[in-house]
């Protein structure tokens, strides 16, 4: 189980998916009748892949912890899905794609599973405008496209700010099809609380009735975790807050490798932090910066008048404002990747130029594009010297269209009238690259053990670009893992039913049970977010933005201390037959607290800076990420061993025959 093997097809980089799903093993549609299949995670990935998997005759069980489907975490992406159409002429192709892709993750993923995703892109359109996707359209009744950040086309198709909620519904109703057909179970508010193997492979879960409390047992052929990201190692996250890691981390602990788990996203459009009271972070679209512009004032005396309530942002004039990101990208502007973005907001308010009461936020501005659009609008209405106010008006319905949820949205949390004084944003923990390390076929080191979308460790090496985590979530479950899972599933035509009264499945309830009866026994001196809010602060002061030895030491034996402080004083009311809310957040955050020393661990051995993963110690003169090639173009794959200081890295060397390697630029 040591060894990694990441079974990529051999030839030409175009033709690798085309070969690979020539060769390999299949299952007829009537033995496809005596499999069965778990999914746990109903998101966009999971979603897709059931519904997929059950329209090929398979039998499917999906789990989630929600009360339906329509509530995961996919249901909160704003901005847009990447494809490379090519509807805009401007020079999109596959390999334009895969080429951004590669260079946006900082030389850190596959060319292989890239290219795959590139290559399955448009068809993902296609899926979703046949089950009614309501994707903008221009006037002619094309598909539109907008941009996003580090890319020079515009490839991102979108459904105003509100695609992750249009392509989930998608999915669901795919999914619901395949219920009333019978092919689906699915047991909603449930929660996977082990994972259980049968001669070393995957073949059920146990899982608790989230309602009932009851310990369940069931068992499948394979089992397919699509549960996400675990961004809520941070505690203030964009993620919805019952986002967790607990699936991820059981398979973890049962053998399934985990990879690059510092890769971690921080976006750079997200409402501001506003004290201590907050739960969870709210994100604006990357695809405001489209039109918007980010800019703080030129002058510290502007910035504190500002902050201190003595000068609007609206009276400053336009050469007292640093519009830093197109001073210092101009090739990019307001459209250099997440990583770049983030830390360029970060250098500004350290630098002592933030603009709210506490110092870390910038402007988002759209006073430019009002006025662009509102002329642009004035001249096909065809008015002759419009005055401001007019041209403003116009301006305003147009990005209204386009926009509007989301100002709504702006408006709401902080009061404030984003049309007519400019958003206040600063980055916030978002996506994460990392997670269970897979191969070719989206299968992990377990084998029988897929993971898909934001649960594996991704095509996005060290940062994602925006719109592509939708892109990646369906390309797996619509267009990958149906065929992969065949080639695994073709040897078990003969299985039969798997039984869940076997020692393996007593053995995986009784050490569930186990746990759960010893996070019940703590002496109560603390409640379960007093820790998870404490790992958030360690997390964020020394494994956020930006890294470097001395603290991510520190952080590992704070963290080290905080899970054994946990284990022994949490306090959990209620029991365990039953509906128990603090219950379930105990569990998640115990595996946090495991996750985090990893993250650390997995930090500190990197002795480079790459895409979203940023050591002080390796920068430019310019402040920009120092890679090292020639010591870490590897995927780091850690096996557990007991105790998250003793994992073990395996490594999985990236050959790159296709792209040279270059110090990533976008200026």
């Amino acid at each position: 189980m040591g060894i990694l093997d990441s079974k990529i097809p051999s030839g030409p980089l175009a033709d690798k998916w085309t070969k690979h799903k020539n060769d390999i093993n299949l299952v007829n549609p009537a033995n496809k009748r005596n499999i069965d299949i778990i999914v746990v995670g109903t998101g966009l990935a999971g979603g897709a892949a059931a519904a997929t998997l059950a329209e090929l005759g398979y039998n499917v069980k999906t789990f989630c912890y929600q009360d339906s489907p329509r509530r995961a975490h996919s249901i909160a992406a704003q901005g847009g899905i990447n494809a490379a159409k090519n509807y805009q002429g401007d020079g999109d192709s596959n390999y334009r794609l895969f080429y951004d892709t590669i260079k946006g993750g900082d030389y850190r993923s596959r060319e292989a599973n890239v290219y795959r995703l590139a290559e399955v892109s448009g068809n993902i359109i296609d899926q979703c405008v046949a089950q009614g996707v309501p994707f903008a359209r221009e006037y002619g009744g094309m598909l539109d496209n907008r941009s996003f950040g580090g890319v020079l086309v515009s490839r991102t198709f979108y459904a105003k700010g509100q695609t992750g909620q249009q392509l989930l519904l998608g999915a669901y109703s795919a999914m619901n099809r395949q219920i009333n057909r019978g092919k689906i179970q699915a047991f909603n508010r449930h929660e996977m609380m082990d994972l259980v193997l049968v001669d070393g492979k995957a073949r059920g879960i146990i899982a608790r009735d989230l309602v009932s409390g009851k310990i369940e047992r069931h068992s499948a052929h394979a089992v397919v975790l699509a549960t996400g990201g675990y961004g809520n190692v941070f505690f203030l996250s964009t993620n919805a807050m019952g986002s967790n890691v607990m699936a991820a981390w059981r398979a973890h602990r049962k053998g399934a490798f985990f990879a690059n788990p510092c890769f971690t996203q921080i976006h750079p459009t997200c409402i501001p932090v506003s004290g201590d009271h907050q739960s969870k972070l709210t994100l604006m679209s990357e695809s405001l910066r489209n039109d918007g512009r980010i800019w703080v004032p030129a002058k510290k005396e502007d910035a504190i008048a500002i902050r201190e309530g003595k000068l609007k942002p609206t009276e400053l004039a336009e050469e007292d404002r640093d519009y830093y990101l197109e001073r210092r990208y101009p090739a990019f502007g307001n459209l250099v990747p997440r990583d770049v973005a983030s830390r360029a907001a970060k250098e500004r308010c350290d630098a002592g130029f933030g603009v709210n009461k506490t110092g870390e936020a910038v402007f988002l501005d759209f006073a430019s594009a009002i006025e662009r659009y509102g002329k642009e609008k004035a001249l096909t209405s065809g008015l002759k010297d419009p005055d401001k106010a007019t041209i403003t008006k116009l301006g305003e319905e147009v990005v209204e269209a386009k926009y509007g949820n989301l100002f709504q949205m702006y408006e709401k949390i902080v009061d404030q009238n984003p049309y007519k004084t400019p958003m206040m944003i600063y980055p916030a923990v978002h996506y994460t690259m990392g997670g269970l390390w897979v191969d070719y076929n989206l299968q992990t080191t377990i084998p029988g053990c897929y993971a898909a979308g934001e649960a594996n460790f991704s095509d996005h090496g060290a940062n994602r670009l925006g719109a592509s985590a939708l892109m990646q979530g369906l390309a797996d479950g619509y267009f990958v893992l149906p065929y992969t899972i065949g080639d695994y599933l073709s040897k078990d035509i003969r299985t039969g039913a798997i039984p869940t009264d076997s020692p393996e499945f007593d053995e995986a309830e009784k050490q569930v049970r186990d746990r759960m009866e010893k996070l019940m026994s703590g002496s109560g001196i603390h409640s379960v977010d007093y820790y998870h809010k404490k790992l958030g602060k360690i997390m964020w002061n020394k494994c956020g933005m930006a890294r470097n030895e001395k603290e991510l030491k520190e952080a590992i034996k704070e963290i080290s201390a905080l899970r054994k402080d946990f284990w022994e004083n949490v306090k959990i009311p209620g029991s365990i037959e039953s509906k128990n809310q603090e219950l379930e957040k105990a569990g998640r955050v115990a595996d946090f607290l495991e996750l985090g020393e990893l993250f650390a661990k997995d930090a500190l051995h990197r002795n480079e800076s790459c895409g979203g993963h940023f050591r002080e110690e390796y920068q430019t003169e310019e402040g920009e990420a120092l890679r090292d090639d020639e010591n870490f173009k590897y995927v780091a794959a850690w096996e557990y061993k007991g105790e998250p200081k003793d994992a073990e890295l395996h490594k999985e060397d990236l050959v790159y025959e296709n792209i040279e390697l270059k110090t990533r630029s976008y200026k």
